[in-house]
């Protein structure tokens, strides 16, 4: 386990802040027709709510979006990679970055970043439960820590994380656990480390690829991504539902099966029509946690389809999207969700 105090003073870090939206961003007073309107306010406004956060590094600002984070698409996240891809690949790169970011689907950027970025410093994910203008509003401290994550030499090499509630996730295992509290984020294996008044501990780090040793680069991608789904099943489902997806065009379909990613009879032969078209077939579980076991409870030798392990359903789409740029063969997209 590693401990360190932060930068001492006479070398302030110079840190990024990019601004996308969400709750973070977002204001009670702005509606009248809901609870509250996300991303309305700018970043500057967010760094304005931090006491002396300006006094302990050196502040760079930019405003990318200001979207609600649900209404962020796969091509939303890329432009982020690749701005962020530009700034960490010039001569005058910040020592940190941290994007402020809805909660709804902040675990699909944070992981496209990670897997995107070949970059040793940190770059740091972190948002809100509460808008700027409630009076529990969490966003503040939230982000106070995540610069004080960003600026750390012990966040180097760490690739994409959130910082939440005084916890440091990891890209790749982070997920959004519960709609309301303010702890809602968890991870399968526990957080990488924690932050507490300027004090940041590191007990882990990434097992998977990412970064420097991750199969994709931004600048590889093609311009239009492949189309993947995610189906949530059951063995009532109406058949023309796959056979829309098989229509629509779709490269991939990630199956949120129930237990360890079980499929039912009905919908097998369903997703095997689907993988009979050329679509890839990615095994996933609805459950929230736990490993989807290849050739478990489902031969997926006999099916031909790729078994996601300890992804659930929205990252594995993340995953296969990526993936399906590089190879359509099974067992090479098997080999990138083992190593992933």
């Amino acid at each position: 386990m590693q401990i360190e105090s932060p930068p001492t003073a006479g070398g302030r870090a110079r840190i990024l802040i990019v601004g996308t939206g969400g709750t973070i961003a977002g204001s009670s007073a702005a509606t009248d027709t809901q609870h509250y309107q996300a991303g309305v306010l700018s970043v500057e406004d967010l760094t304005a709510a931090v006491p002396g956060l300006a006094d302990r590094v050196e502040l760079q600002v930019e405003q990318l979006f200001s979207l609600d984070s649900v209404d962020l698409t796969l091509d939303h996240r890329l432009s982020l990679a690749r701005r962020l891809d530009e700034v960490l690949g010039g001569t005058d790169r910040p020592d940190g970055v941290v994007v402020t970011h809805g909660t709804d689907s902040m675990e699909e950027t944070a992981y496209v970043l990670h897997l995107l970025l070949d970059t040793e410093v940190p770059v740091v994910l972190t948002g809100a439960m509460r808008p700027a203008d409630d009076p529990g509003a969490d966003g503040p401290a939230n982000l106070a820590d995540a610069v004080t994550v960003a600026a750390h030499p012990l966040a180097r090499g760490l690739g994409t994380v959130v910082v939440f509630g005084g916890q440091i996730h990891g890209a790749r295992d982070i997920t959004k656990r519960h709609a309301g509290r303010l702890d809602a984020f968890e991870s399968l294996h526990g957080p990488l480390g924690h932050v507490l008044d300027g004090q940041v501990v590191i007990g882990a780090r990434p097992a998977r690829n990412f970064g420097a040793t991750s199969a994709f680069r931004v600048g590889d991608l093609p311009a239009t991504m492949p189309a993947v789904e995610v189906l949530l099943t059951h063995p009532e489902m109406t058949p023309s539902i796959v056979l829309a997806v098989i229509d629509s065009g779709a490269a991939g379909i990630v199956h949120a099966g129930p237990g360890g990613g079980n499929v039912s009879a009905t919908v097998a032969a369903l997703l095997d029509a689907a993988r009979q078209a050329g679509i890839a077939i990615v095994r996933t579980s609805r459950v929230g946690s736990g490993l989807t076991t290849r050739n478990g409870s489902v031969s997926d030798d006999e099916h031909d389809w790729v078994c996601g392990g300890d992804l659930p359903p929205h990252k594995a789409r993340v995953l296969l999207a990526l993936a399906l740029t590089a190879t359509a063969e099974t067992a090479e997209l098997q080999t990138l969700f083992d190593t992933h």
